[in-house]
């Protein structure tokens, strides 16, 4: 009989407050490896540019022991629990992965920021310690306490697919038509996890779970395939990438690192599928509980990082963000590089509500937007002498509803954020002759760097998505949406589809 094993609850929360700060600096090494073979191998100029601000951020955070994205995520626990386990421990299991979180996000050393709201239909009031985490517990064999955490980004979480297919339909032609619907909103290059079959929650549980294993599709494809779940990997793999969306979706040959399938028996009658796609910010860790005392990570070695050091490209065009016209916006070309200095305005949904709000009622606003420029962030709060913490953008299309009322009523000539512009912002961008500038997702730390001043100036009570005025310096964005509405999120994965559907033919010929 398997001795019975004590954990103690303050051993719980110890280790998962210590592996949630862990993920907030530290990527999987299994990620880094793959996105630097992924640089080595992109001829796109756009996209080697932002895989090399993502490695470059990445080691920064490591360093710094900073949130490699402002976004720090919805805690999701997996927790194996022995049967022959017996816990020390007045609070429930959840309680414990809930405590732990809490004293994670409060660390004095490395402030995460709070994102997760009650009351999600209605007041949507934030609980300002990231609690409560999404915890699946599981009991099995054995006298340990198995955990894996993971920091899901709302970026990435919102382009989560599913559906019920019929049984004779072809998964493959479903996973290539839906993830050019996904956008470039969970930050790629990134990772697909995939379940199929159970029931509609069991594949998407298996989807997310299939996320937390290791990253391993260039040793499958050295070796070959064992099975036919293999041989499908790899077929999707080679498939998402010959769509050529590439690196936040400006056309590339990456733009998946790897793709993992976990399947479940079935109904005759069913054949679910569920598709949740890991970002740049890939965050999730493994640890077991023994009963002797707390577990703790081992910290990468820094020497393991690639050595990519990103630098502005030479070609990119300085712009004063103080003395900006629209004539001077109206002059940049879609996929031109921009280093902006000066001030700039953030906002992000609540702050765009509300103005949006004030101005249907007449209502003065609280700030000038005239010939300003606004950026999609909610930034992490500052720790030490920092002026702002993590910054990095938020997804665009969420704020596309707000972009005509905007343009239309306040002097605002552009926007920034991350991935593509949806319809109607494009048509609003080109009405009024704006653009909208895009910032690498993944790249929170780089781009804080980049300010050196900030201050509250509206919505204080919105907190992290309060209107602030950012001062930056060399700030690098890319022209995503040009004042006639090209789009570079449109024409850059077009052309790179094209290219390696020519090298394809080429190889067979």
């Amino acid at each position: 009989m398997t001795p019975q094993t004590v954990i103690r609850q303050d051993d719980v929360i110890e280790s998962v407050a210590d592996a949630l700060q862990y993920i907030s600096y530290f990527h999987p090494m299994d990620y880094i490896r793959a996105l630097g073979r992924a640089y080595e191998l992109e001829q796109g100029p756009a996209a080697r540019d932002a895989i090399a601000q993502i490695l470059t951020n990445s080691r920064m955070c490591a360093e710094g022991h900073r949130p490699i994205c402002q976004d720090t995520g919805i805690i999701v626990a997996f927790v194996k629990i022995g049967m022959d386990v017996r816990f020390d421990a007045s609070m429930t299991v959840e309680q414990m992965i809930n405590e732990g979180v809490r004293r994670a996000w409060l660390h004095p050393d490395n402030k995460l920021r709070p994102s997760i709201l009650a009351d999600p239909a209605f007041t949507r009031v934030n609980t300002r310690d990231n609690t409560p985490a999404v915890t699946h517990i599981t009991l099995v064999p054995g006298n340990t306490v198995e955990i894996t955490v993971a920091a899901k980004g709302g970026g990435s979480e919102n382009k989560s697919k599913f559906a019920m297919l019929n049984p004779s339909d072809s998964i493959r032609d479903w996973v290539v038509n839906t993830v050019p619907q996904m956008g470039a909103g969970w930050c790629p290059p990134g990772m697909l996890g995939i379940g199929i079959g159970g029931t509609a929650e069991k594949a998407m549980i298996l989807a997310k779970e299939a996320l937390m294993e290791p990253i391993d599709m260039a040793e499958l494809k050295a070796r070959g395939p064992n099975s036919p779940l293999e041989e499908l990997r790899i077929e999707l793999f080679d498939a998402v990438n010959d769509l050529g969306i590439g690196a936040q979706g400006l056309g590339g040959l990456s733009t998946i690192l790897d793709v993992k399938i976990l399947t479940a028996p079935t109904h005759a009658a069913s054949k679910p599928i569920a598709m949740i796609p890991n970002c740049a910010a890939t965050r999730h860790a493994h640890f077991t509980l023994t009963g002797n005392g707390p577990a703790y990570l081992e910290p990468p070695a820094l020497a393991e990082w690639p050595k990519v050091d990103w630098k502005p490209s030479p070609q990119a065009i300085p712009v004063n963000l103080d003395t900006l016209t629209p004539e001077i916006v109206a002059s940049w070309q879609p996929g031109d590089r921009l280093l902006l200095n000066g001030r700039m305005l953030t906002g992000r949904d609540a702050a765009h509500k509300r103005l949006a709000d004030m101005i249907a009622s007449g209502q003065p606003l609280p700030v000038d937007f005239t010939n300003r420029v606004i950026y999609y962030v909610g930034p992490v709060d500052p720790v030490g002498d920092e002026v702002v913490g993590p910054a990095g953008p938020t997804t665009a299309t969420r704020m596309d509803k707000f972009t005509e009322t905007m343009l239309a009523n306040t002097g605002l000539i552009a926007m920034i954020g991350k991935a593509e512009r949806g319809p109607t912002g494009i048509e609003a961008i080109a009405r009024h002759k704006a653009a909208y500038l895009m910032a690498v997702g993944g790249a929170a730390y780089l781009v804080a760097k980049a300010i050196k001043g900030a201050k509250v100036l509206a919505f204080e009570d919105l907190g992290m998505e309060a209107i602030y005025e950012f001062t930056v310096e060399n700030m690098p964005v890319t022209v995503a949406v040009d004042s006639s509405g090209t789009s570079v999120h449109k024409t850059g994965p077009a052309q790179w589809r094209q290219k390696i559907a020519d090298s394809r033919a080429l190889e067979q010929a």
